[in-house]
């Protein structure tokens, strides 16, 4: 019997504890939900309705409303930034893929002997083949290395580099 009572007991504290609990947090959230003053003051109210404002307006068929003329606005344009590469930079982006393994009848760079044909016709000669592209019995070049987006003077620069290479 003693054991039962403990047991009772000790379940009545616990269940008064927890109503106390509940009571407290009862009181705290009615504390919560009342409107202070500041609520319906008019700054709070115009906050409010600004919020929960439809976004459009729904019209009924036949009711006439003027659409304003919608404004589209251009974001301006910044200039692009002119970047220029080197030409041993040129060469590792285009040139490398033929002149490094011949394909096409490419001179590799550092065979002199390749080279030395085309070096005794002149660099002005090396530029035009290597800018608009060669044809010939020796080989084929794609205008540019196959990079329309090259610059002239980027194609000059990777030549330049190529023809350097061989005195190396």
């Amino acid at each position: 019997m003693k054991r039962d009572n403990k047991f009772i007991d000790r379940h009545r504290t616990l269940i008064g504890i927890l109503a106390i609990g509940i009571l407290a947090l009862a009181i705290t959230m009615s504390n919560l939900t009342q409107d202070p003053d500041t609520n319906s003051s008019a700054e709070y109210l115009r906050s409010v309705a600004d919020r929960i404002r439809p976004v459009g307006q729904v019209y009924m068929p036949g009711e006439e409303v003027l659409a304003s003329r919608p404004q589209v606005v251009i974001a301006a344009q910044s200039e692009p930034v002119a970047t220029t590469m080197s030409g041993p930079q040129v060469y590792n982006a285009a040139c490398i893929v033929c002149h490094a393994t011949g394909i096409g009848g490419a001179p590799t760079v550092g065979d002199t002997a390749a080279w030395q044909a085309r070096i005794v016709k002149g660099n002005d000669s090396l530029y035009l083949n290597a800018i608009e592209g060669y044809i010939g019995s020796t080989g084929s070049m794609p205008q540019k290395g196959g990079r329309p987006d090259l610059s002239d003077d980027e194609v000059r620069r990777a030549v330049d580099y190529m023809v350097a290479e061989l005195q190396n």
